[in-house]
């Protein structure tokens, strides 16, 4: 560790370099960094064939410390081949990367703002209905676009209701034409999700309607419960382990949120 530690500080110093320069540090520092690592994958290697020399009943008290040390082994190993591809090859496309040892279902989240960082988690989507009742979540393994998600949504609320939704809002990556006609054959008379790109006068005209409008306000008051998702019941940051534990620690967070929202909804009824 004390070996790494000074190798991760060698390539942030490396970093403050400008120029050619600069980037031939980095890299070279890279490059230790790299071989180091194997070194250690090659212990971790040497233990593993260690262990199936032991005598049985050893072997069987060890079997969840070797499984846990062979996955480990393997994601290190393909975290030092896709490290190769980046720096050393400029190859910022690897399939299957990795982000995390410990949560390998981790994936970079952009928020296609420049000025937001980058985050780690899964994407969730959330739907909302009348008095701020959360109707369907859904945490997904791999990020599919937003236009993919319309539809589905629709879907799932007409299974849960048994009908369709009257309106529909959604933001602007929402949108596109087969999604809207799509919709609006399964029954939603008004879809109030934006075009930024249209050069159409009908469509502009459409969007500055007054329900149309009232619509995107609806759906700018929805991003106020994914900030109390967040604040109140820790969607910022997941405490449980794995793909499946993300999932239940979502649905907790809803559940909660939607008993505090339909009890104050119970609370003013008997008012």
């Amino acid at each position: 560790m004390r070996s790494v530690n000074k190798k991760v500080i060698a390539i942030a110093l490396a970093g403050r370099w400008k120029g050619p320069e600069g980037e031939e540090r980095r890299v070279e520092r890279y490059r230790e960094l790299v071989s180091l690592t194997r070194k250690i994958v090659h212990q971790a290697e040497g233990v593993l064939q260690e262990m199936q020399h032991l005598p049985g009943r050893r072997q069987a008290q060890l079997k969840r410390l070797r499984e846990i040390l062979e996955t480990m082994a393997g994601r290190v190993r393909q975290v030092v081949r896709q490290t190769k591809a980046r720096v050393f090859q400029g190859i910022t496309k690897y399939p299957h990367k990795i982000v995390s040892l410990f949560e390998p279902h981790t994936e970079i989240i952009r928020k296609g703002k420049a000025s937001k960082p980058n985050e780690f988690g899964n994407l969730v989507k959330v739907q909302e209905a009348e008095n701020q009742i959360i109707t369907h979540y859904e945490v997904f393994a791999e990020r599919p676009e937003d236009s993919q998600l319309l539809v589905s949504a629709v879907e799932q609320h007409q299974r849960r209701f048994g009908r369709t939704p009257r309106m529909v809002a959604a933001d602007t990556g929402f949108y596109s034409l087969k999604n809207e006609k799509t919709i609006q054959a399964m029954g939603v008379t008004r879809i109030a999700v934006p075009s930024r790109s249209t050069k159409s006068g009908e469509r502009r005209k459409l969007q500055k309607t007054r329900w149309f409008r009232a619509g995107q306000r609806w759906r700018t008051g929805c991003e106020g419960r994914i900030s109390v998702l967040k604040r109140r019941h820790g969607l910022h940051r997941c405490r449980y382990r794995g793909f499946e534990g993300m999932r239940r620690w979502v649905g907790l967070g809803v559940i909660a949120d939607n008993i505090i929202q339909i009890g104050g909804c119970l609370a003013l009824q008997r008012a």
